[in-house]
C-alpha cells in the first residue's frame, strides 16, 4: 500500500494546470488504402509548434488554445496531411494517409515527436519497418524477424543460424518477447533456427534494450513488442509464397466494410512430406522394415479480428497457435514362419511442442485527452513427447504379446488480466498509467511408464507416474509514466514500476524505477541519458546453447532469489536532413542472482532438485553501440557497430565457479559489425545484401589430462577459456517483380554465405597415435554447416 501511494503521488505531481481556453482534437490515424492503424506518427501544429505521436492503437490527443490551428499530420513512408480550422471546442478529427508509392524523398516540415526519434526521450531503442525486415536475404529463404534484430547493434546470435538473442550481455531467457502485448515463451522453431513470427501477420516491430519503459517489466535485458496487423476494412488482399522448405499464405479484408475486419495467416513445413518417396522406398528396400513413415514440420497460425462499434469504442481478438512436430512410425517385423507364428513389432514416437497465444482487447476513449485500453490475455507452453513399442506372437495355440510406453509432458501457463491509461492533459505531458494480474502455472515435468503383458486371455499391466508437482504463482504489477517537456529543449520521462510475486510461501517485491532525460541541442541534434532497474521473477533450465523443446521454465524459490538489473546509459542522436538517423550509444549494466550449472551437473528434462544444481552469482556489461539508419526510399538499411564485454562472477560460499574468479560470459564478443542494404532499381528489381562479421564465440575447453586412480582427468583452467575464429558471411537477394492481370508476382532468388566461408558451428578433439614415439597427439577440429545455401522462392500478391 505505501508503494500504491507513491505512484498514485508522483502521478498527481506531474500534472501541471490547465488554460480554461484550451480545447482538444483528437482522433485515429490510418493507412487511407487499408484502414490499418498507424502507430508513433506524427501530429504537429505549425502555428504553435506543439505536437504529439499516435500510440499503439493509433489513436492521438493533441491539446491547444483557442485559437487557429495549423495541423500536420505524419507518418515514415507517407504523404503528409494538413488541415486548418479555428479551434473553438474539442474536435474529433480521424486522418487518413496515403503511401507514397513513388518512394520518393518527401520533405516534412514538421519536426518529428517519436518516442525514439532525436527529439523523443526514450533511447536504446530501435523500430525497424516490417518492409525493410521482408526485403532482407534469409536463411532458406525464410524471412526472419527475429534474425533480422540480430543485425542491430547491442544483439548477438547464438550460434550460427540459430533466432536465440543476446542483448547487451544478457541470455535468451532474459528477452520479454509480446505478441499484441502477450509474452511468447517459446519463439523458436527447429531448435531455434526460426523464429515463430510470420512476417506476413506483422504491423510493427520494437526492440527496447535500455531505458525502459516502465509499462514494461519482468525480465533484465530487452523487450520484444511485436504488433500483429488489423485486417484490410476496404477489400479483400491477400498474398501467399512458396519455398524450398516451406509455403505461407495471408488473407485479409472486411467482414463488414469499414466496421469489422479480419487478418488471418498460415505457414507450414512440408520437409516430411517431400521425405516420404524416400522413406517408402527405404522401408521397400530393406527388408528388416515393413513400413517406415516419419518427418518434422512446424506450422504458425495467426489470427486476427477488429470490430468498431464507434469512434470511442473498438473489440480486438487475436489468436497465434504454432506447434513443431516430429512423428515416427516404424513396422519391422510383419510375418508368419514356416511353424505358422505370426510375429508383429511397432514403433511408435509422437514428439510435439508449441505455443497458443490469444488475447481479447478493448479499446475505450473515456474522453479527447484519456485513452482506456483492457486486455484479458492467455498464453501456454506446452511440450509433449511420447514412445510405445507393441510386439505380438501368435500361433494356432497360443497369443502372446508385449507393449511398452514412455511420456513426458511440460508446460507452463499464464492467465491475464490487465488495463493501460493514456492521458494526454496538455502537449507537455504524456501520461501513461496501468496495472496487471497474472496468474501462472508452471508444470515442470512429468513422466508416465507403461506396460502390458499379455498371455492368451491374462494380462498384467504395469502404470506409473512420477515427476513434478504443478506449481503456481501470484504476480502483479502497477506503474506509472509521464513524458514531461519542461522547455522546449529539456523533455523528461519519469516512470515507476512496483511488482510482486508469491509463490509456494515465498513473498518477493520489488520497486523499479525508470528515467530518461534528452536535451535537445537543435532541430537535428540532441544529447539522451537513461536509468532502468528491471526485476525477474522465472528461471529457464537449459543444458545448450541451441533452443530445445525440453528446456523448464521454473518460478523463483525461497533458495533462490529473483534476478535483477541495474542499467544506465547515454547517447548522442542526429537526423540528417530528415533521411537518415544517427545514434552513438554508451552504456553500463550489472546482473545479480544469475544461475549458472555448477560444475560436473546438468539437466535432463526434469526440474526436480534443480536449486542444488546451479550457483547464483553476478554479472556485468558494458559496451558502444553505433547505428546508422535509412527507413526509407528506393535505399534502405542501416550499419551498425557494437564493442561490448560481458564478464561473470560467482564467488559466494559454496557457490564458487572457476574459482570464485571472474569469467566471460557465454557470448562475450568484443566487436560486432553488420551491414545491410536494399536498392529497388526498377518497379520489377530490387537487390538486397546483408554483410555480417562478428568476434568467435567462447567454448571451455581442457588443456591438460592426468591420470587419478587409473581414470582419466581432463584438467580445464578456465571457464569460456577458448575462443572460436571470427565470423564473418555475405547474404544475398533479388527479387524479380511481374504486375499481373489479378496482382503482382515475385521471384525470389537468395544466397546465404555467398562466398562460402567456412564458418565454425563447433570444434571437437581428434586423437592420432604414433607408435615410434609412443604418443598420442591430439588436434582440435572445426567442423563447419551453413556454407553457401542458395534458396528460390515465389509469391504472389493480390
Amino acid at each position: 500500500m505505501k508503494h500504491f501511494h507513491l505512484i498514485l503521488l508522483f502521478g498527481l505531481l506531474s500534472l501541471s494546470s490547465l488554460s480554461a481556453r484550451n480545447f482538444t482534437v483528437s482522433g485515429y490515424l490510418r493507412d487511407a488504402a487499408t484502414g490499418e492503424t498507424l502507430i508513433s506518427a506524427t501530429v504537429y501544429d505549425r502555428h504553435s509548434g506543439k505536437g504529439v505521436t499516435s500510440n499503439l492503437y493509433g489513436f492521438y490527443s493533441l491539446t491547444l488554445p483557442s485559437d487557429s490551428v495549423n495541423l500536420e499530420f505524419s507518418y515514415l513512408g507517407y504523404l503528409p496531411a494538413r488541415e486548418s480550422f479555428f479551434l473553438d471546442g474539442d474536435r474529433t478529427l480521424n486522418i487518413s494517409l496515403v503511401a507514397n508509392t513513388l518512394l520518393e524523398e518527401v520533405v516534412v516540415e514538421a519536426p518529428e515527436n517519436r518516442e525514439i526519434g532525436v527529439r523523443g526521450t526514450q533511447m536504446s531503442t530501435v523500430a525497424v519497418p516490417v518492409g525493410q525486415i521482408k526485403q532482407l536475404p534469409a536463411l532458406f529463404g525464410e524471412v526472419d524477424v527475429l534474425k533480422a534484430l540480430q543485425l542491430l547493434p547491442g544483439v548477438q546470435g547464438g550460434i550460427e543460424g540459430s533466432s536465440g538473442m543476446y542483448v547487451r550481455g544478457g541470455g535468451p531467457d532474459e528477452n520479454l518477447v509480446l505478441l499484441d502485448g502477450v509474452p511468447v515463451y517459446n519463439v523458436n522453431h527447429a531448435g531455434g533456427f526460426f523464429s515463430v513470427f510470420n512476417a506476413d501477420a506483422i504491423k510493427n516491430v520494437t526492440l527496447y534494450k535500455g531505458s525502459f519503459p516502465a509499462r514494461f517489466g519482468g525480465r533484465l535485458s530487452s523487450v520484444v513488442d511485436v504488433r500483429m496487423n488489423d485486417g484490410n476494412d476496404k477489400e479483400i488482399h491477400g498474398n501467399f509464397s512458396l519455398g524450398l522448405i516451406s509455403s505461407k499464405i495471408n488473407v485479409e479484408g472486411p467482414l463488414i466494410k469499414e466496421k469489422t475486419t479480419f487478418n488471418v495467416s498460415l505457414r507450414r513445413t512440408y520437409s516430411d512430406l517431400l521425405a516420404k518417396p524416400a522413406l517408402a522406398y527405404m522401408a521397400k528396400t530393406d527388408p528388416d522394415i515393413r513400413r517406415f513413415s516419419a518427418g518434422y514440420y512446424f506450422y504458425d497460425l495467426n489470427l486476427k479480428l477488429a470490430h468498431r462499434f464507434s469512434d470511442r469504442d473498438r473489440l480486438y481478438l487475436s489468436l497465434y497457435s504454432g506447434d513443431d512436430a516430429i512423428y515416427a512410425n516404424v513396422k519391422t517385423s510383419d510375418y508368419t514362419n514356416s511353424e505358422d507364428v505370426h510375429y508383429l513389432s511397432h514403433l511408435n514416437l509422437d514428439w510435439k511442442w508449441g505455443n497458443l497465444v490469444t488475447a481479447l482487447r478493448w479499446n475505450h476513449v473515456i474522453n479527447p485527452k484519456l485513452f482506456l485500453n483492457t486486455t484479458a490475455s492467455y498464453t501456454r507452453y506446452r511440450f509433449s513427447m511420447g514412445i510405445g513399442i507393441d510386439e505380438s506372437y501368435t500361433s494356432p495355440t497360443e497369443q502372446t504379446g508385449e507393449e511398452a510406453g514412455l511420456t513426458f509432458r511440460s508446460a507452463i501457463e499464464d492467465y491475464t488480466l490487465k488495463t493501460d491509461l493514456d492521458w494526454q492533459p496538455d502537449t507537455r505531458h504524456e501520461i501513461k498509467g496501468g496495472a496487471n494480474i497474472t496468474w501462472h502455472t508452471f508444470k515442470p515435468g512429468v513422466s508416465a511408464i507403461s506396460a502390458k503383458e499379455r498371455t492368451n486371455d491374462d494380462v498384467m499391466r504395469i502404470d506409473t507416474t512420477y515427476g513434478d508437482k504443478e506449481m503456481a504463482s501470484l504476480e502483479t504489477m502497477i506503474y506509472v509514466e509521464d513524458n514531461i517537456e519542461l522547455t522546449e529543449f529539456v523533455k523528461l520521462n519519469l516512470g515507476l514500476h512496483y511488482s510482486d510475486y508469491f509463490v509456494s510461501r515465498s513473498f518477493y517485491h520489488s520497486l523499479q524505477p525508470r528515467a530518461g532525460l534528452r536535451l535537445l541541442l537543435n532541430d537535428a541534434w540532441s544529447f539522451k541519458l537513461g536509468y532502468a532497474r528491471m526485476n525477474q521473477y522465472i528461471h529457464l533450465l537449459s543444458n545448450s546453447s541451441i533452443s530445445l523443446p525440453t528446456d523448464l521454465w521454473v518460478p523463483v524459490t525461497r533458495q533462490i532469489q529473483p534476478m535483477h538489473s541495474q542499467q544506465y546509459s547515454a547517447g548522442v542522436f542526429y537526423q540528417w536532413r530528415s533521411k537518415v538517423d544517427f545514434s552513438v550509444e554508451g552504456y553500463y549494466k550489472t546482473m545479480d542472482n544469475l544461475i549458472e550449472y555448477k560444475d560436473g551437473a546438468s539437466f535432463m528434462g526434469t526440474s526436480t532438485g534443480w536449486e542444488e544444481k546451479v550457483c547464483m552469482g553476478r554479472g556485468w556489461a558494458y559496451g558502444v553501440e553505433f547505428l546508422a539508419q535509412k527507413s526509407f526510399g528506393r535505399t534502405t538499411g542501416w550499419l551498425a557497430y557494437t564493442w561490448a564485454k560481458s564478464e561473470r562472477l560467482f564467488d559466494r560460499p559454496g557457490q564458487e565457479l572457476n574459482w570464485g574468479r571472474v569469467f566471460p560470459a557465454k557470448y562475450d564478443r568484443r566487436h560486432d559489425i553488420s551491414l545491410t542494404a536494399s536498392h529497388k532499381l526498377s518497379d520489377r528489381i530490387d537487390v538486397s545484401a546483408t554483410w555480417v562479421y562478428a568476434t568467435g564465440n567462447c567454448a571451455t575447453l581442457g588443456t591438460q589430462q592426468y591420470l587419478v586412480e587409473d581414470q582419466t582427468t581432463t584438467y580445464i583452467e578456465n571457464r569460456n577459456n577458448y575462443r572460436f575464429e571470427d565470423y564473418h558471411r555475405l547474404d544475398v537477394g533479388i527479387n524479380f517483380n511481374k504486375k499481373k492481370k489479378y496482382g503482382t508476382r515475385t521471384w525470389n532468388l537468395s544466397v546465404y554465405n555467398a562466398y562460402n566461408q567456412k564458418n565454425p558451428f563447433f570444434v571437437y578433439t581428434e586423437s592420432s597415435y604414433n607408435p615410434g614415439t609412443d604418443t598420442v597427439r591430439k588436434t582440435l577440429k572445426q567442423v563447419s554447416v551453413f556454407t553457401l545455401i542458395p534458396s528460390l522462392s515465389y509469391s504472389y500478391k493480390f
